[in-house]
């Protein structure tokens, strides 16, 4: 693999730093909480977990691939396979921020932010690494054969 063809799944798995952040700030939007320090912790855990994501679906499609599986196919495969690692890593992190999110003791004003973007973001961006990281993928992919097939 050429470096080239080496840092597009590495791009495609950061894409899902924005897709976190959007359900992040969302989430912060919708309780009414300003963006804080507490916030901006909460986002690198986010961050961490939705790049997870990202290595669990794509290292898998590329592995199916060198096995000399048809795009297409390696994708549902993919899909249907790491449905549930996702889905585990990102409940785990949101059931585990649930209490936070709620509390009203004391520090609550500090755990309430962290606890509201790690659960908004790994909504969305486990929605979007299940949904949009395949479909992103295949058109690169797609678009790599075709300019391959040009050169």
């Amino acid at each position: 693999m050429t470096a080239k063809n080496a840092m597009l799944p590495a791009i495609l798995i950061f894409l899902n730093v924005p897709l976190a952040a959007t359900g992040g700030i969302l989430a912060l939007l919708v309780r009414g909480m300003p963006f804080s320090i507490s916030a901006g912790v909460g986002f690198i855990a986010l961050f961490g977990v939705a790049v997870l994501n990202g290595i669990v679906l794509l290292s898998y499609i590329e592995r199916r691939r060198q096995e000399g599986v048809p795009l297409a196919e390696a994708i549902e495969q993919g899909a249907v396979a790491r449905l549930r690692p996702v889905l585990m890593t990102a409940m785990v992190a949101s059931l585990g921020f649930i209490p936070m999110a709620l509390s009203t003791g004391a520090g609550a004003e500090v755990q309430r932010p962290l606890a509201t973007v790690v659960i908004g973001g790994l909504i969305t961006s486990t929605l979007l690494t299940l949904l949009v990281l395949p479909a992103v993928y295949r058109w690169s992919a797609e678009l790599r054969a075709q300019r391959a097939a040009t050169e």
